[in-house]
């Protein structure tokens, strides 16, 4: 019975410590083990993300690059840019991988028609949103072209970019765009008032907001 005990003991410790034999695997940069690795598409902009064209001029598409491990692959453009009509257009840039799985980035390009009484106005700064002191940033791009961080002066929408025109004078407006988020935005009711210090109103239109009248001060 001593015996048995002992032999018994030995079997259990031999087990904890592994001493059935162990697998060995082969790992390459394509599996782990008997495991296939999958590298997702990688998209990156070349040139910049948002781009300022004066109506009747040209566009030339700088394009993106689409990676699936350490290689390039084919990249699909979809959206056209018609310089003769201001607006704001997005050129969407997609890439695949072999198992099908996709990565696109956009980018927004900004057809604009300033004209003299607006061409030198300079809205850049930081404004407040006066019901809850939340930033918005706005960003010249040319003239009467804005990039505006956090149009909504929401708490929780801090990364949303939206692009917004001064057409003309001191009139403001976010013309209809996909935003950074994604969804489709726009605004309205837009006053800017040159004071000092200035300040504007507009409806901020977002799937994920709502249509109150938002009220800014310029810091």
């Amino acid at each position: 019975m001593k015996y048995f005990k002992v032999f018994a003991t030995l079997f259990f410790v031999c087990s904890l410590a592994g001493c059935a034999k162990k697998e060995t695997f082969n790992n390459t940069g394509e599996k782990v083990g008997e495991s296939r690795v999958i590298f997702f598409p990688i998209m990156t902009l070349t040139g910049d993300r948002y781009v300022a064209v004066n109506a009747g001029g040209s566009f030339t598409d700088p394009g993106a690059v689409g990676t699936v491990g350490d290689t390039e692959v084919p990249v699909t453009v979809a959206g056209n840019v018609n310089t003769n009509t201001p607006g704001v257009y997005t050129v969407t840039y997609t890439a695949s991988n072999s198992d099908g799985f996709s990565a696109s980035v956009i980018r927004t390009v900004v057809v604009y028609s300033t004209d003299a009484s607006a061409a030198a106005n300079d809205f850049s700064g930081t404004y407040l949103r006066t019901s809850n002191g939340v930033a918005s940033t706005w960003s010249k791009l040319a003239p009467g072209v804005y990039k505006v961080v956090n149009p909504g002066g929401a708490t929780s929408g801090t990364g949303l970019t939206a692009v917004a025109i001064n057409p003309t004078g001191i009139t403001i407006k976010i013309p209809s765009q996909v935003t950074s988020d994604g969804s489709v935005s726009s605004s309205a009711d837009e006053v800017y008032t040159n004071s000092a210090p200035a300040k504007y109103t507009w409806r901020f239109f977002n799937p994920t907001y709502g249509t109150g009248l938002r009220t800014f001060v310029k810091q």
